[in-house]
């Protein structure tokens, strides 16, 4: 199993947690996103005509897009269903709401922190708003959720839902985003933190 990487790509972070918490032997293949921009070169891109990483190659074939990703290895991997829980169609249903809802973090939390990190030109207070709007609803979430007795986006335990959601969250500082209002969303980090086989990437704020 090898993964095209980025190490500062939180959708790449992403596929990282989730092959560690299942410990799964795989090989990383770093890709020179930036500045290199190889996710656009021609030999890239026949690996993913899209251009967009990551990608995990697994018994010949190519798997893109985080969230598809997440789901295949929880799938194919998991075999007590916590992940993806094929078992449980309620919960499953959840889960693959807020997998929508994790692009929609990507697309405005993210955009943020390539706007800052990596000097993307685009409207940068509009991917904030936006950010915003969306931590809003999952503070909220998760707060109702802490008065259910749940401790997770999906229910009582940790799914894909969390993992997607995870890294533009905790890496919003690095959009100009602060997490200060948010303290459900701040309490679920520290949560998240503590998974066994947790490992940390630089920028991830970690809440006292």
């Amino acid at each position: 199993m090898k993964l095209y990487d980025y190490v500062l790509s939180g959708n790449c972070y992403k596929i990282r947690l989730l092959l560690d918490f299942l410990e799964i032997a795989h090989e990383k293949q770093a890709v020179d996103f930036f500045p290199g921009l190889e996710h656009k070169s021609d030999a890239f891109l026949r690996i993913n005509p899209l251009g967009q990483i990551p990608v995990l190659e697994d018994d010949g074939a190519h798997i893109r897009d985080a969230q598809a990703i997440l789901v295949y290895l929880a799938s194919r991997y998991d075999p007590d269903n916590t992940w993806w829980p094929v078992n449980d169609p309620a919960q499953l249903g959840r889960v693959a709401q807020w997998l929508a809802f994790a692009d929609s973090i990507t697309s405005t939390a993210s955009a943020a922190r390539l706007h800052d990190v990596l000097g993307y030109d685009l409207d940068v207070e509009q991917a904030r708003a936006g950010a915003h709007r969306l931590f809003r609803i999952l503070d909220d979430h998760l707060a109702n959720q802490e008065l259910q007795g749940f401790d997770w986006i999906a229910g009582p335990n940790a799914t894909v839902a969390d993992i997607a959601c995870f890294p533009y969250t905790a890496l919003a500082g690095d959009g100009g985003i602060d997490l200060f209002y948010y303290p459900a969303i701040q309490r679920w980090i520290r949560r998240f933190v503590h998974l066994p086989h947790f490992k940390l990437m630089p920028g991830i704020n970690i809440f006292a």
